[in-house]
């Protein structure tokens, strides 16, 4: 594939001198708003141009003075870990007026103000629009009122605005995902996974209520990500009678000797009437017919608060960035634009396209035309909906459909979390489609051992929040074991593999579909899907386990962050895991706002790490207290954790002191995030699926036979798209030796980390957003559904 020309933006040369770009937050808040603030602030001060807070979203534009302020890269220090707004956000019913619009445009026009980036929902965005439209009238009637000079009409004569779409509800349309869902998210798993217990303890049975307004994304991913019982969404109500399906439902899950029965309401849910269903009338139909002892817990704004996730802070910083970008090459022509991310991909879309497809969402459903409302949801939110009733809702034995294959589930190399999450759904769907499920104790090691058995759809209940490998693995490679590997597949009739793992996994399939020349044993259809903290494995940009990793790390840079507040000016040096992949170190740096991450991908040496405490001097000379260096395990043999530390110490004495702290195997721990639960979910399911395709084709004169490349895939997600690449492909784009890709799509987000932390830098933009249309229906190879 063609690589886009790489152009690439100078310090030097990239010029919004002259411009005045003012940022605001409206409506509801959400965490990640205060990291997109930051992006634009410091992005904008990079280009040159002046960059200015309007305070108390549109009713500061409207009332100005002292709540239009220019900001200072200082004054957005700190600020990246806070949730909420820091600069407020408020409705404004003034600004709906034309008076209102009036005052607002007198403001900015005071400060020479022509550029708006707008952080808010669908209602900010429009009224954002509309002031657009109305800008050069607006301007006439000021003249007109002698509020202006004449030339301001000429001289401000275009408004350009791009909008960034802050909510927890992700219910605008043309985005993957909106800032501050995935943050939403973690409250709620947190909460699901602490009712867990006691509900598990007393035999109880949970309804919990989540916010969304009118959309049920919240609701439908939690209960994916946590293998709720039962979900309750407005786009698709349930059908008639569903109060007997629920309660049989919940009976069954109960008689195969579950102890605990979870069921999520959106707070918009209805039934096919239109009738409102509450937590309230869903615990009561639970006590009236089952007598089962029930709560209800009601979320509420417990889900907007807290500091944002890893995600949300790498989803704002990237847009933040993305929309000064978008601002500077606007004209008069360019309509309004949403800054917005589509699988692994910066977009840039029509405002008023996206605004529209999202209130048809509304019409669709006020009509009762709910399949429609669910498709124009995007293919993601159908594709969460189609697996989360596939997962949750076991068919009748006399339903499924009889396939005679036995198909065999492991994990290969380090644990991940996440793991658990992808076997399970893998089982429920391999069970769906009429197959047989084996499980494979510690990996390729337990292979050879016959440590096999077939596993059924109960035995996975609850492993989505389970972190580690419960199946267990080892990092055991098959070559040593070929033998007597294909002997365990002969004796249990083993006609399809899915291994879950990382770099381990990828090297053995490969090692596999070379024994396929002395072992037609393995010549069945095989699929990996990549699960590594390291996110180094070749053909996929993301890994099962990494989302998990990266928040670990920035929980803890925090943390230590925060412990040197109110003390004397420090520097923490921080180790990463991630073998010789900087993505960890990287990324992590980015969503923590670190000062420089070391890594291996990037060589380095004494003079650059002189630079960087140059440059943390100077900068703690002002009024930065605390810097933050990330370091990747195996960055340099020489320039060590203790070598970096001692020198950071010597050289900025009298300025800073400094500390390290090496994370090590708490960034494998945990519990799963969101993220990867239903990564892991999702693309154990399509790789299922895509196994069961390959099984009917491959089946001739009774027998499976495989020995095509195609046959043996690694399933990876490239920019917007889920792939299935023949693994022997992926050779010639891996550095064996030191277990990376050669090309990595994240060294693209270090230049943004570097401009963030005030160095000037080179960033390449072949990437960016360029302006495209909503459409309804994207091809279905290219649902990446990366935001869950």
């Amino acid at each position: 594939m063609a690589q886009p020309q790489s152009k690439k933006i100078f310090f030097e040369n990239l010029s919004g001198a002259g411009k005045a770009i003012a940022v605001l937050t409206s409506g509801g808040d959400a965490q990640g708003m205060n990291a997109a603030v930051r992006a634009v602030v410091r992005m904008g001060l990079y280009v040159g141009a002046k960059v200015y807070f309007i305070h108390e979203g549109y009713q500061g534009m409207v009332d100005g003075g002292e709540n239009i302020e220019e900001a200072s890269w200082e004054s957005v220090s700190s600020m990246l870990q806070v949730g909420g707004t820091v600069i407020g956000s408020a409705r404004c019913k003034e600004f709906r007026s034309h008076e209102g619009r009036l005052k607002a445009a007198h403001n900015l026009v005071q400060q020479g103000i022509t550029n708006l980036c707008v952080i808010g929902g669908d209602g900010s965005l429009t009224g954002a629009n509309l002031f657009r439209e109305e800008w050069s009238g607006l301007l006439t009637e000021l003249v007109e009122q002698g509020l202006i000079e004449a030339d301001a009409v000429q001289k401000y004569s275009a408004l350009h605005i791009v909008g960034m779409v802050g909510s927890i509800d992700n219910d605008f349309c043309g985005t993957d995902m909106t800032i501050g869902t995935d943050s939403a998210l973690h409250r709620i798993i947190e909460v699901v996974d602490a009712i867990m217990t006691t509900a598990q303890s007393h035999q109880r049975t949970f309804v919990l209520e989540v916010m969304g307004r009118h959309c049920g994304y919240l609701a439908l991913v939690s209960a994916l990500a946590c293998g709720a019982d039962w979900v309750l969404i407005p786009e698709m109500p349930p059908e008639d009678g569903w109060e007997d399906k629920m309660c049989q439902k919940l009976s069954a899950t109960r008689s195969r000797g579950t102890r605990l029965n979870i069921i999520i309401v959106a707070e918009g849910a209805i039934d096919r009437h239109g009738k409102p269903i509450t937590s309230g009338i869903v615990k009561d139909l639970v006590v009236k017919c089952l007598g089962f002892d029930t709560r209800v817990t009601i979320l509420g704004h417990v889900q907007r608060g807290g500091t944002p996730s890893a995600f949300d802070r790498i989803l704002a910083s990237r847009m933040g960035v993305e929309a000064v970008l978008a601002l500077l090459e606007t004209t008069a022509n360019t309509p309004a634009c949403v800054v917005s991310l589509c699988g692994n991909q910066s977009v840039r879309l029509p405002l008023m396209e996206c605004v529209q497809m999202t209130q048809e969402v509304q019409r669709a459903m006020d009509g009762k035309r709910f399949e429609e409302a669910v498709k124009l949801r995007g293919r993601s939110f159908e594709n969460n909906l189609k697996t989360y009733k596939l997962l949750a809702h076991r068919k009748p034995e006399s339903e499924l459909p009889i396939s005679n294959f036995n198909v065999a589930v492991l994990n290969v190399g380090a644990p991940s979390a996440g793991m658990n999450a992808a076997v399970r759904s893998a089982v429920r769907v391999g069970i769906s489609e009429g197959h047989k499920m084996f499980a494979v104790s510690d990996g390729f090691e337990g292979f050879s051992k016959g440590q096999i058995k077939e596993i059924k759809w109960a035995d996975v209940g609850g492993w989505t929040g389970q972190g580690g490998s419960l199946l267990g693995t080892k990092r055991t490679l098959p070559a040593k074991h070929v033998d007597k590997i294909a002997e365990q597949m002969r004796e249990h009739n083993i006609n399809a593999l899915l291994i879950v793992g990382g770099f381990e996994a990828f090297e053995s399939l490969l090692q596999l579909y070379e024994a396929r020349s002395t072992h037609e044993d393995f010549c069945i259809p095989m699929c990996m899907l990549p699960a590594t903290i390291s996110n180094n494995v070749p053909g996929t940009d993301l890994s099962i386990g990494a989302d998990t990793a990266l928040n670990a790390i920035v929980e803890t840079c925090d943390r230590i962050k925060q412990s040197a507040s109110g003390t004397k000016r420090r520097v923490f040096i921080i180790e990463t895991m991630g073998g010789y992949c900087g993505y960890l170190a990287s990324v992590g740096g980015l969503a923590a706002g670190a000062d420089a991450a070391y890594i291996y991908e990037e060589p380095f040496d004494i003079r650059d790490l002189q630079a960087n405490v140059e440059h943390l001097t100077e900068k703690m000379k002002t009024s930065i207290q605390r810097g933050l260096v990330l370091r990747n395990e195996n960055c340099n043999e020489n320039y060590t954790t203790d070598f970096i530390y001692q020198l950071y110490s010597e050289e900025g004495r009298g300025v800073f002191d400094s500390r390290k702290n090496v994370l090590g195997h708490m960034q494998q721990g945990g519990a799963p995030s969101p993220f990867d639960r239903n990564f892991g979910t999702k693309i154990s399911a399509k790789a299922m699926q895509w196994v069961t395709k390959k099984l009917v084709e491959t089946f001739r004169h009774g027998r499976v036979f495989a020995n095509t490349e195609d046959s043996c895939c690694l399933l990876g997600m490239r920019r917007r798209a889920l792939v299935f690449q023949p693994v022997v492909q992926l050779k010639g784009e891996t550095d064996f030796v030191h277990r990376i890709p050669k090309e990595q799509w994240w060294l693209k987000l270090r230049p943004l980390m570097k401009i963030l932390a005030k160095y000037k830098t080179s960033y390449d933009v072949s990437d960016s957003g360029q302006l495209e249309h909503v459409v309804r229906n994207r091809p279905k190879e290219s649902d990446a559904s990366v935001a869950m």
